[in-house]
């Protein structure tokens, strides 16, 4: 068990499952042995505003820290949402993107325009770019795509498979078990490879 806290940035926007992604980190942490503190929400969780939440846990986690250049990971469930919260990234820190671009509400709006080659500038920056929503699309349900960012994340932190897959039969609906067991691991093992190249 690592002695120092590793701080996990989630975000997205509202309808992309961050709340339930960590929820899942931070209970298969806490599973795994860890003390976990997690972040009230920012942003509106409702559809299209932003939404992000910091997980961090650890032998001992004395306290919240959510400055700039803080989070050992962020993993990011839309491009848009990655280069807004990039800031929050440690100069050795890992980015997982689900390489998928949404409108948010202010570009919805008309208030902001999206940022020119988003892809283009995150791939230059050092993400992992993950084709999580085309994933969870294969396996049969786009809506599972924050599970498969989960998966990739799990080879990033430490926290052994069986906690994961444990808190997902466990918090999520008996209905939805085996799509999101599907999905994790379908993450998992595009993550796994990807780190092998």
């Amino acid at each position: 068990m690592s002695t120092e806290p590793i701080t996990v940035l989630l975000c997205g926007v509202g309808g992309q499952g961050t709340i339930l992604a960590a929820d899942l980190l931070a209970h298969s942490a806490q599973a795994a042995g860890y003390e976990v503190k997690l972040s009230e929400v920012h942003g509106m969780a409702q559809r299209g505003g932003a939404v992000t939440t910091i997980v961090r846990f650890g032998e001992k986690v004395s306290a919240m820290v959510t400055d700039e250049g803080c989070a050992d990971v962020v993993i990011a469930f839309e491009t848009t949402e990655a280069l807004r919260n990039i800031s929050y990234l440690k100069a050795d820190g890992k980015l997982l993107v689900n390489d998928e671009t949404k409108k948010p509400l202010p570009v919805l709006t008309g208030k902001m325009e999206m940022p020119p080659d988003a892809r283009g500038t995150l791939t230059k920056l050092g993400a992992s770019l993950v084709p999580a929503t085309k994933i969870a699309r294969e396996i049969g349900n786009e809506k599972c795509s924050n599970v498969v960012l989960l998966g990739a994340l799990a080879n990033e932190v430490g926290i052994g498979k069986s906690f994961w897959e444990a808190q997902i039969e466990t918090r999520l609906p008996a209905r939805l078990t085996e799509i999101n067991l599907t999905a994790f691991r379908a993450g998992f093992a595009y993550e796994e490879e990807a780190g092998l190249q």
